[in-house]
């Protein structure tokens, strides 16, 4: 596993044996869809190996927080941001849903909100719904879950609408933005 673009690119990402990363395909396809994300905020929830945040990183994010719990997921986190020299990153050390509440009382917005939890577990709904009651989206951001083909979303929150879905294989892409009205 390698980052696809930017700063970064070719550097090998260690990643526990354990998790299901992203794959680079899937991951190019993500940031080729953002499209420029300079100087912007990243979130990553359920980082994993922080695959996604370090592309993030290296495609100019202005800042990127990693949020992961499992013990083996943090320790190559941390040691991807050692070797990358990583400053603009920060990892949080909790579950999403604990991380995006503390986000919230703290008043902290971020521009791109990506979460890829465990496949099996059926966590993108339950998160989406916690995302879509704090208010910790900016204006014109994105939320974007990776989840199995066969999950199916809402198409629409309180204040999160769906606006594309892109198929990678069993791997799908749902993008989400705040309602305008």
């Amino acid at each position: 596993m390698r980052i696809t673009s930017g700063e970064y690119k070719g550097r090998t990402i260690k990643a526990p044996s354990h998790i299901r990363p992203t794959k680079d395909m899937v991951r190019k396809a993500l940031f080729d869809i953002l499209g420029d994300i300079g100087g912007l905020s990243f979130l990553d929830l359920f980082a994993g190996s922080g695959a996604v945040g370090l592309e993030a990183a290296s495609r100019g994010a202005g800042s990127v927080a990693l949020v992961e719990r499992d013990s083996a997921c943090l320790k190559a986190i941390e040691e991807n941001i050692r070797i990358f020299k990583c400053d603009n990153c920060q990892v949080i050390a909790k579950g999403a849903a604990e991380a995006v509440r503390q986000f919230e009382s703290r008043k902290s917005s971020f521009d791109v909100i990506f979460l890829d939890p465990p496949y099996a577990e059926g966590l993108s709904k339950n998160i989406l719904q916690i995302l879509d009651a704090c208010d910790i989206l900016a204006r014109n951001g994105f939320v974007i879950a990776e989840h199995f083909g066969s999950e199916k979303l809402p198409e629409a929150l309180d204040n999160l609408s769906l606006i594309k879905q892109r198929s990678y294989g069993k791997t799908l892409l749902s993008f989400y933005s705040k309602d305008r009205g």
